[in-house]
């Protein structure tokens, strides 16, 4: 404290200090005196007396808010306004006025007595200007890249509501064929292997496997053809590309032409003819060879390539079986052998001992053959047919729940913004080699730590959540400045390993430092143009610009 300098100046300089010293802009207004009296007076802005004129800034604290002293020290728990012309108004407590100390607040020097402090203002401005438009300039680059983040949360929304109908559409159908596999296995053990045997017998089953024996022959004729058909086109491809005509060998240039037709290729001379030859009547490849035209309901080659052998892997007992319940068809055998489908329900239980013990004492006696009781292979296959349609099925609805889950969380404020604008950085790995150790961050996954000379990684935690401080709103800058990582491996005698990461507004998504708060609590700084928003989306907060 330099309270003794003070000694050095006489007392009518406080009383020269003009009444407005110190008074912040929004107040000037109030500090005017009374009209209309020999005495001009001034009332204190908390109304509770009124003083002369001349008391206000005179170094003696009379209103018992302080208010009559705004340029002075002399009452405690008040502030002192800068006005700082060239760079931005500040406060500071009124204990600090004229303490003989320069405050950088106040730049222009005006909280002590004439020059003690110089003003700085103009350089502590312009440099301040320079660093506001810097950042403006950072922050309009940044908004700009975060536009596409929102972009890409906007396609990205189509684009999973596009999955999420074709998964429920595909969910109806799979539950649809799981209720047709299910009738059908309940048919197959309802089915005796006799009952069965009878039904394969049909003229229908029989022409069926005719019809599976012609595919599966034509299908190895045609795999044969096809590779001796590779094997005689790379001949010819050989004998095209390194034959002499020259030679003036007829049959050699019969044989080149001809392959040549039938491929659709250029003749081997016009392809190394320069530009300009090229251009002659001889140069243009022959016309291809007619392609006859398929016939309604035919197969392509392709088909014939890819879907064959699915065709050739149909179970005939299924179809067999779902045409009889097409067809609706009754024979005396199915009555023999399927009793209880005519039966009333409560006599189900009856009839079934009732047959098991038949079909034991035949086999007993020998006049039967083990398993011929109707749990026969194709019932195997009927169940096992159902087992992969619910297992799919099961697949599929698990895939509408996490379609479901990512749509949700697309817009949500505790996940990837109002806006989306996170949804592009999730999984995105950023890392930061500190010598000993490597540490990542995977947004929205999970943190590590990699040794660089060997050891053990250790993961530092997962994402749980946002800036979770009391009072901060969600969905603030505030908010999104700051993700935290929790439950990572524990520590020795200590806790789980957690990491807090403090994002800013940048142009790059960059890992910028590594710090050890505590044991086994580690903060990455970082930044992201996710945080950038445009310069004019609000109202900037702090002093404005005098």
């Amino acid at each position: 404290m330099m309270l003794w300098l003070l000694l050095f100046f006489p007392a009518p300089i406080f009383s020269a200090l003009d009444k407005t010293h110190g008074v912040q802009p929004a107040h000037l207004s109030k500090y005017i005196p009374a009209p209309g009296t020999p005495h001009p007076s001034w009332a204190c802005l908390d109304g509770s007396k009124t003083i002369p004129w001349h008391a206000v800034n005179d170094d003696y604290c009379d209103c018992p808010d302080g208010s009559d002293e705004p340029g002075t020290g002399a009452c405690p728990d008040t502030q002192f306004y800068c006005r700082n012309e060239g760079h931005i108004g500040a406060l500071i407590p009124s204990s600090r006025v004229r303490d003989g100390l320069c405050e950088k607040e106040c730049c222009d020097g005006s909280d002590e007595l004439p020059g003690v402090c110089k003003n700085n203002c103009k350089t502590i401005g312009e440099e301040y200007r320079a660093k506001l438009a810097a950042e403006r300039k950072l922050q309009k680059t940044g908004s700009k890249i975060r536009s596409t983040y929102i972009a890409f949360a906007q396609k990205e929304k189509k684009k999973l509501e596009g999955e999420l109908q074709n998964l429920e559409r595909e969910v109806i159908q799979r539950k649809a064929e799981v209720a047709r596999l299910k009738d059908l296995a309940d048919r197959a053990e309802s089915l005796t292997e006799a009952s069965m045997e009878q039904k394969r017998k049909s003229p229908l089953f029989q022409s069926l496997l005719t019809h599976h024996r012609a595919l599966k022959s034509l299908q190895k004729v045609h795999r044969e053809h096809l590779q001796r058909e590779k094997a005689l086109g790379d001949i010819l491809d050989n004998l095209r590309s390194g034959y002499n005509p020259n030679y003036q060998d007829m049959a050699v240039l019969e044989a080149v032409r001809g392959w040549e037709h039938f491929a659709g290729l250029p003749h081997i001379n016009d392809v190394k003819k320069d530009d300009e030859e090229s251009q002659e009547d001889d140069s243009s490849p022959d016309e291809e060879l007619p392609v006859e035209e398929l016939e309604e309901g035919m197969w392509t080659e392709t088909q014939l390539e890819h879907q064959l052998d699915s065709l050739l892997g149909s179970d005939y007992d299924s179809l067999l079986l779902e045409h009889d319940k097409h067809t609706e068809t009754t024979t005396v055998d199915s009555i023999l052998f399927d009793v209880f489908s005519y039966i009333p329900d409560f006599l189900v239980p009856q009839w079934e001992a009732a047959r098991d013990a038949i079909f034991s004492f035949l086999s007993d006696l020998g006049l039967l053959k083990t398993g011929s009781t109707g749990k026969g292979d194709e019932t195997g296959r009927a169940r096992k047919a159902l087992n992969d349609a619910e297992h799919s099925l099961k697949l599929t609805e698990d895939e509408v729940g996490k379609a479901r889950t990512d749509l949700d969380r697309l817009f949500s404020p505790e996940w990837f913004g109002r806006e989306g604008e996170w949804k592009k950085l999730e999984g995105l790995c950023l890392t930061k080699d500190t010598g000993d150790y490597t540490y990542e961050v995977c947004l929205f996954d999970e943190a590590k730590q990699k040794p660089n000379h060997g050891g053990s990684t250790f993961s530092l935690g997962r994402f749980a959540g946002w800036n979770d401080v009391a009072g901060v709103e969600k969905g603030s800058p505030v908010y999104y400045s700051k993700q935290q990582y929790t439950q990572g491996t524990k520590c020795w005698n200590g806790p789980a390993r957690s990491v807090q990461l403090v994002l800013a507004c940048g142009t790059e998504n960059a890992l910028l430092s590594v710090a050890e708060l505590e044991k086994c609590e580690y903060q990455f700084t970082g930044t992201t143009p996710a945080l950038c928003l445009p310069p004019d989306a609000g109202a900037r907060t702090g002093h404005g610009e005098l």
